[in-house]
């Protein structure tokens, strides 16, 4: 197998420079493969500065394609180029991140690289989930289970408005009254049986009873057990042979999965974590995956589909347990890349790859924060200029972004006590630049793992055994392939190739002061006892076709909503004006299908270079 180089050119200082980018890294990949052969291992090396460390940045909606963290290093300015002219902290900034700067610097395939644009529009991507049976989760069923136990579909229309606004005031304690009383017009008993099912259906934490008041009838809602019934629904009210779980298919548009939770939450009236789900999906995708809920009725939940702009719920079932995170098998993915300039061959030579070898599984760029919003530029140059976390704060209109709370934390506790300072950011964003730490060594190790022995199996590498990382041995070297290979996140809980990446390792954590075999440390968010990666991933399920057509906003192909709603397939063009690569793969957890899609391509896949192509496409 061959390896071939990403060209490792300095930062473009000009938008000229910046769209040739791309056509002069493959004009040179083209040049040197035809020097040396099909069959020959390739290294393009362009001598040039090193690249900074990856810097924490906001992250844009319009390219991110997977659910993972983010981080941040201090970064000095880089030395001056040919010109001697230093390009700034600032200037680096305005740019955004690009794949070189995390490590990014490989692929495995020989195919000449070709351009197209992805996520043009957020509908031409596509994620299903893959649950833990193997089964890909599609929305394909609105029916609601039948149960003798669900109340009427009275109950949501006989509560007023005006009725519907009290009840939730009392539920969240929002008001200082402890009863809400709804009178009972044409008073039956059954509409008095509808109205009590509705208030306990539908403002969970509350329990209802029916007075007298001069003649007239009142259903009364009040608490029966304080504060703690809002997040631990009624055990009594829950018929004991149905699953305390409802389960269902959550299909939604251009929202990531929290937001869709507090979403629900807010429509049903409940706490967020009622809910349970096996893995997180993008906002700027269409994205199937299922829920779980504790003690909600799947007549209540399909009730919302009426009410929910992006969001369709189905497929509902009742079960015993909820989910759990990294449940999942996976994530199946329909891609279109849109406006491709590769000739038929190029697209087959590069999907033929894509199902045979592979692609080396790096972590994508939105594991890093990808671009700069403007406001932070001003403060990040000051920073790089004065190191004053004071002054670069003053820069900051927004003070409460995590960036505002890092340069308080400096100012508090002064720059020699980091710890404290970092103590002010949220956890789980600390965690973030400790995982994007692990992974940006990762990404370095690896490309300078291919760099050194090809994509080949050697002596000293790593494989899993039953869980367990073991070392190959010179005479077992034939029984392994690059496929098996693994490679270590750094960590106090894992071991080292044993040949010169081994040592690559300690050199580089080295220059972060960070000492290999002392990896523990006393506050336990930054003692990882590290993980083991692979370093070559073969998707599954790999499928494509090449589809032309000539209005840019129409949709490719059809969604599970589409096929519910009987919409027909999209009719497209036998000639027309653009091309674009529909791509269909499986991707096990914890890969970023950004990655797959740059060894299709050989393309940087870094916002930067996706907008520009959006920005030029859409002149």
């Amino acid at each position: 197998m061959e390896a071939v180089e990403m060209t490792s050119l300095k930062r473009p200082h000009s938008e000229d420079d910046v769209a040739n980018v791309d056509e002069i890294k493959r004009q040179k990949i083209s040049e040197e493969s035809s020097k040396t052969g099909s069959n020959s291992e390739q290294s393009i090396d362009i001598v040039t500065e090193q690249p900074g460390k990856p810097l924490l940045e906001d992250k844009k909606d319009d390219i991110i394609l997977n659910e993972e963290g983010e981080e941040e290093e201090d970064n000095e300015l880089e030395e001056s180029d040919e010109e001697g002219d230093p390009e700034s902290f600032a200037d680096m900034m305005k740019h955004g991140l690009i794949e070189l700067d995390v490590g990014i610097t490989k692929f495995v395939s020989s195919h000449k690289g070709f351009s197209g644009i992805l996520k043009e529009r957020y509908s031409d991507f596509v994620v299903h989930e893959i649950g833990k049976d193997g089964r890909i989760s599609h929305l394909d069923d609105f029916s609601v289970p039948v149960d003798d136990e669900d109340p009427s579909e009275e109950i949501f229309t006989v509560l007023s408005n005006e009725d519907k606004q009290h009840l939730e005031e009392l539920q969240l304690f929002k008001n200082k009254e402890t009863s809400v009383a709804i009178e009972v017009i044409e008073d039956t008993k059954e509409k008095r049986t509808i109205i009590h099912h509705a208030v306990k259906s539908l403002f969970p934490g509350l329990e209802t009873k029916t007075e007298d008041r001069d003649g007239k009838k009142y259903i009364v809602a009040y608490h029966a057990a304080g504060k703690k019934a809002l997040a631990n629904p009624r055990k009594h009210s829950w018929p004991k042979s149905r699953g305390s779980y409802c389960h269902f298919v959550l299909y939604k548009e251009n929202k990531d999965t929290m937001d869709a939770i507090n979403v629900l939450s807010k429509f049903l009236r409940v706490k967020p974590n009622i809910f349970s789900y096996m893995g997180t999906k993008d906002k700027r995708a269409i994205t199937v995956q299922e829920i779980a809920v504790l003690r909600i009725t799947a007549q209540r939940l399909a009730h919302l589909n009426k009410c929910l702009m992006n969001f369709k719920l189905g497929n509902f079932s009742y079960k015993n347990h909820p989910l759990k995170l990294g449940e999942l098998q996976g994530n199946h993915f329909t891609v279109v890349l849109r406006n491709i300039t590769g000739t038929d061959d190029q697209v087959q030579q590069a999907m033929h790859s894509l199902r045979e070898i592979g692609f080396i599984n790096y972590y994508g760029m939105q594991r890093f924060g990808t671009t700069a919003k403007g406001y932070l530029v001003k403060c990040r140059e000051e920073w790089a200029k004065t190191k004053d976390p004071a002054a670069a704060l003053k820069k900051l209109p927004v003070k409460r972004c995590v960036e505002g709370q890092l340069l308080r934390g400096l100012s508090k506790y002064g720059l020699k006590n980091i710890v404290s300072a970092f103590g002010i950011i949220p956890r789980n964003n600390r965690l973030m630049y400790i995982h994007s730490y692990q992974s940006y060594i990762w990404n370095n190790m690896v490309s300078k793992r291919i760099e050194e022995y090809g994509l080949k199996a050697v002596s000293g590498d790593l494989i899993l055994k039953g869980g367990t990382a073991v070392h190959i041995e010179e005479a077992d070297v034939d029984d392994y392939t690059i496929h098996d290979i693994v490679m270590p996140l750094p960590g106090f809980d894992v071991i080292y190739p044993k040949h010169k990446i081994g040592d690559a390792y300690k050199e580089m954590l080295a220059a972060d002061n960070l000492d290999i075999s002392n990896m523990r440390h006393k506050i336990r968010d930054y003692s990882l006892s590290g993980a083991y990666r692979k370093i070559i991933i073969r998707p599954q399920n790999v499928r494509w076709e090449v589809v032309a057509y000539d209005d840019p906003r129409i949709p490719l192909f059809n969604t599970d909503l589409d096929k519910l709603e009987g919409k027909p397939p999209p009719i497209l063009a036998t000639e027309g004006k653009f091309k674009a690569l529909k791509m269909e793969f499986s991707l096990p957890p914890s890969t970023y299908a950004t990655m797959a899609i740059r060894e299709v391509l050989k393309m940087d896949t870094s916002i930067k270079k996706q907008t520009q192509l959006n920005t030029i496409w859409l002149r």
